[in-house]
């Protein structure tokens, strides 16, 4: 120490070096002798003389020690940094590439750090290492660089006696980035580029087989994958045997599923992860078509067309054919040459998951678009069945019993009936029906329908009802909910020709966390539950997710409409709740309804349903009806109706018609009677520019569409009502004189 001290003091520096001195006294590139230094310099000859000192004290240092002007251009490298190849650089950023990722950044943010404060520190985290960066402006313009290895990783899977997998992380020209230590093993030395490794090969890695090992040259698998910023990983294939033995390559043991296959498609070899996958016996014979299906050509084409290199490398997804369950496979076909022949590397991935997810995806756009097409028909249904039973209490006004017609138009009557009950099939599907929700008790609910129930199921099958004895309420409409429950016993009735028992079950359940299952999240609280299990036939896995479906069914022609699920789970959708299935074929079946719990019992009273009279006595009454309707025969049954009971009506099309008439004539009017759907402006559109002239006027809206479905408009319109369809002659006549009372 003290010859170097000496040696040192003997230099002529000037004040610049002085900060040099002081930097090496702080312990930035270590070193017992910088307190001597830093008393021994005082003049210096300007750059030159800084990386003259750099030289003299730290050529022989253990870390790699560099000197850039301020843009990071390379002035000095010491011995450690040259042995490392990393002297030869122009940039601190290449000097970096091999070490650290975003070298460019790191570089950059260092600099920026220099020239604000003067010095930068950062420890990095490399694969098997951690080294720490340090930079110091020791002059204008020049910085002066350390990377230090700060602690080494020891490869716990080596130790053990598991070779790991060689890899190598590259740039976007090729230059190797990063070696693991079980690259430089198989390579003998740190490698600069790709072509070092795999010569002319490097160019398509995926048909490389030869690489420059230290041992020679070596026949090994490579793969490749993209990371980021144009960056790739290498993996080369190590074994501990000769990678080609009698001309086949040796891969038994890969975790990965591969065939090795002849264009034509015979399965030359799989490995023990392809065996496990496709749990089929192989033969010399066997081709991939015995394997798998699904791709809707030939499979042979497809694999001579790859072996060819007619096709791009692209994956298919294919069908296992296997009889334990359903497999689905992602294969990519790699062409590999073998002397003067072509084979095709074939790499196999579970991917049933993946196509569930998808298949599940699918099935909730398909649910709700048929949902949609659903609440549209009915819409037009409900429209085309106010006309009809409309002109039906028309003409039963001026019949009577005794007449020879009046048997027909009541058979016209009831039927229709019977259609708008299919129609509210529909809607309760796409849940567009009108419910009429209040406050149940289950346990009373379900003691009255127990009666109707018993009748229903026969005298072969038993039916059990057990209560919770404390059983919270629920909010639902209770005909609707009436009609799930006799819907999911006649299922369960149906799944036991020879007869059995169905049990419903009702409890009070408490989640404290959310409940996931069937792709729906229960939310955390308290709810009902009730559970309609049988003991019949079950349903199979491939239809269950199905059963919903509206007009699925299993049943034979005539024996069911595939609405009843449909319907039932719509309602309880609609009712706020959730509806699961769990089946077993030959055990049975069993529904769960769940309804969230409601608190107060007279948070809500039902509205009294009102009940259809088209034989109601003609009493006169006052009033102008402005009735807005674009479907005409739905328009012309609704003013006949009002005219007969003595209404004034103005008929519009539309509701720019409306407005039209509003603005030229200038009416009185007591009541609004408008459809809500209509093309061009909507009912509720034109009610509100209306309102600029007539404020007070009561509205009737009537729809094919549930309340529900435009309530957040309606709520947005004082002094209105509504009105479902279809509607008969004394629905229509009572709502609008209740109005017309009120204005």
């Amino acid at each position: 120490m003290a010859a170097i001290a000496m040696a040192v003091t003997a230099l002529v520096l000037d004040q610049g070096m002085l900060r040099l001195a002081m930097i090496l006294a702080s312990g930035l590139l270590g070193g017992a002798w910088a307190a001597t230094v830093l008393f021994a310099l005082k003049k210096a000859a300007g750059r030159r003389a800084v990386l003259d000192l750099l030289q003299r004290l730290q050529e022989q240092a253990d870390d790699k020690v560099f000197a850039t002007d301020g843009d990071g251009r390379l002035l000095y490298a010491n011995k450690a940094a040259h042995d490392a190849g990393d002297g030869a650089h122009d940039l601190m950023i290449d000097v970096l590439a091999g070490q650290v990722l975003d070298a460019e950044t790191k570089v950059a943010d260092a600099i920026e750090a220099c020239k604000t404060s003067g010095r930068f520190e950062e420890e990095i985290n490399l694969r098997n290492s951690t080294v720490k960066l340090k930079a110091q402006v020791v002059e204008a313009g020049i910085l002066v660089w350390e990377v230090q290895k700060v602690q080494v990783v020891s490869d716990t899977s080596a130790s053990a006696g598991n070779t790991r997998l060689p890899m190598l992380t590259v740039g976007r020209s090729g230059t190797i980035l990063f070696m693991n230590a079980a690259a430089r093993q198989l390579l003998g030395e740190r490698k600069k580029t790709l072509v070092d490794i795999f010569g002319a090969g490097a160019d398509d890695l995926k048909n490389a087989n030869l690489v420059h090992t230290a041992t020679g040259e070596q026949q090994c698998l490579v793969a490749e994958y993209d990371t980021t910023a144009g960056r790739r990983e290498v993996y080369i294939l190590p074994t501990e045997t000769q990678a080609v033995r009698d001309g086949e390559v040796q891969f038994d043991e890969l975790p990965v599923a591969l065939l090795k296959l002849e264009p034509e498609g015979r399965v030359i070899l799989a490995n023990r992860a392809a065996r496990n996958l496709l749990q089929q016996e192989l033969s010399a014979e066997t081709v991939m078509s015995d394997l798998m299906e699904g791709l809707g050509r030939s499979i042979r084409d497809w694999l001579v067309d790859a072996a060819d290199g007619k096709t791009a490398n692209l994956s298919e997804f294919l069908r296992l054919k296997r009889e334990d369950k359903e497999v689905i496979v992602q294969v990519s076909l790699n062409r590999v040459v073998e002397g003067s022949g072509a084979a095709l590397i074939a790499v196999l991935s579970d991917a049933t998951e993946l196509k569930s997810l998808e298949a599940q995806f699918v099935q909730s756009q398909k649910m709700q678009a048929i949902g949609q097409l659903a609440g549209g028909v009915a819409h037009d249904f409900n429209n085309l069945l106010t006309a009809i039973s409309g002109h039906c209490d028309l003409l039963l006004l001026r019949h009577d019993q005794g007449d020879g017609d009046y048997a027909d138009l009541i058979q016209i009557n009831q039927n229709a009936n019977r259609a708008a009950a299919l129609v509210g099939q529909l809607l309760a599907f796409s849940r567009k029906q009108n419910l009429r929700p209040e406050v149940l008790d289950l346990r009373n609910t379900l003691a009255d329908l127990t009666h109707l129930l018993n009748r229903l199921v026969g005298e072969r099958v038993s039916l059990n009802l057990n209560n919770d004895p404390v059983l919270p309420a629920i909010r639902a409409d209770k005909r609707q909910l009436e009609q799930v429950l006799m819907n999911l016993v006649v299922n369960a009735r149906d799944a036991m020709p020879e007869g059995g028992e169905i049990q419903i079950i009702t409890e009070g359940v408490e989640l404290s966390e959310p409940l996931e299952r069937d792709r729906v999240v229960v939310p955390v609280g308290k709810y009902v539950s009730v559970a309609v299990r049988d003991e019949g036939i079950g349903i199979a896995p491939d239809k269950i997710q199905k059963v919903f479906e509206p007009f699925f069914t299993t049943k034979r022609t005539g024996e069911g409409t595939g609405l009843g699920l449909s319907t039932a789970y719509g309602i309880i959708k609609q009712t706020g709740g959730y509806i699961f299935v769990d089946s077993t074929e030959g055990v049975g079946t069993t529904f769960t309804l769940m309804f969230p719990a409601h608190g107060a019992a007279e948070a809500f009273v039902a509205a009294p349903e009102t009940v259809a009279r088209p034989d109601l006595p003609a009493v006169e009454h006052s009033g102008v009806v402005l009735l807005v309707e674009d479907e005409a025969p739905v328009r012309s049954f609704a003013a006949r109706a009002l005219k007969m009971r003595g209404f004034t009506v103005l008929e519009a099309a539309s509701g720019e018609d409306a407005l039209e008439l509003l603005a030229s004539e200038k009416p009185r009017v007591d009541v609004f009677v408008s459809d809500v759907i209509m093309p061009g402006i909507d009912g509720p559109s034109w009610i509100r520019q209306a309102r600029d002239v007539y404020p007070e006027v009561p509205v009737i809206f009537v729809s094919g569409y549930a309340e529900d479905s435009f309530s957040d408009d309606q709520a947005q319109i004082e002094n209105s009502s509504f009105l479902p369809k279809p509607f008969s002659l004394g629905d229509l006549t009572e709502a609008v004189q209740a109005r017309v009372g009120k204005a």
